[in-house]
């Protein structure tokens, strides 16, 4: 018995179809400047849970952190699969710096400086306020250790106090109150 081959035709043109999407974006958070499209941080995914750049990038408490991201450029390890822990200072803890003190770090000759800055607000694991409450220094992604205190219902990391916490698709974010400037050297 012969069978015509329209069905299957159907069949793989509609898998086809199915397969065949919109084309991808080539754009991430619409912090990020399109022109420097590179790495996993600048791929759009609407479908899974944010990550931890995707928080900051979205939070309008944090544009001067994600600049800060940006000229070090380290919008990349802020995607990677984690967990990773960040302590995320506002805007305003980055305004309480001395005059000055931002714009210098700002620039491309201080990327190194500025690079380890961002990277002493990281630490590798997911803490929880459940779990720093139960530490009394915590190691961060440079290398060094930073004190948790816990005074009443607050805790205070490297003297910051966290104002709250989002969790991330790859980690948690602790928003606090200052910036770490114990790294530049």
């Amino acid at each position: 018995m012969r069978r015509s081959g329209y069905p299957y035709l159907m069949v793989v043109a509609l898998i086809l179809a199915g397969c065949s999407g919109p084309e991808p974006e080539s754009a991430a958070p619409e912090s990020f400047d399109a022109a420097s499209n590179r790495g996993q941080a600048y791929v759009v995914d609407e479908n899974s849970d944010p990550n931890i750049l995707v928080v900051a990038a979205n939070s309008p408490d944090h544009s001067t952190l994600v600049a800060a991201v940006r000229a070090a450029e380290l919008e990349n390890v802020l995607v990677n699969a984690g967990p990773l822990t960040v302590f995320a200072p506002t805007d305003a803890a980055f305004a309480a710096l001395p005059e000055g003190t931002l714009d210098e770090l700002l620039k491309p000759e201080n990327k190194g400086a500025l690079a380890r800055i961002v990277t002493s607000h990281a630490a590798p694991g997911k803490y929880t306020p459940q779990l720093l409450r139960n530490e009394e220094r915590l190691y961060q992604a440079t290398g060094h250790y930073v004190d948790v205190e816990v005074r009443g219902e607050d805790i205070y990391v490297n003297g910051a106090r966290i104002l709250a916490t989002v969790e991330a698709s790859n980690g948690v974010v602790h928003v606090v109150d200052q910036v770490f400037l114990v790294a530049a050297g």
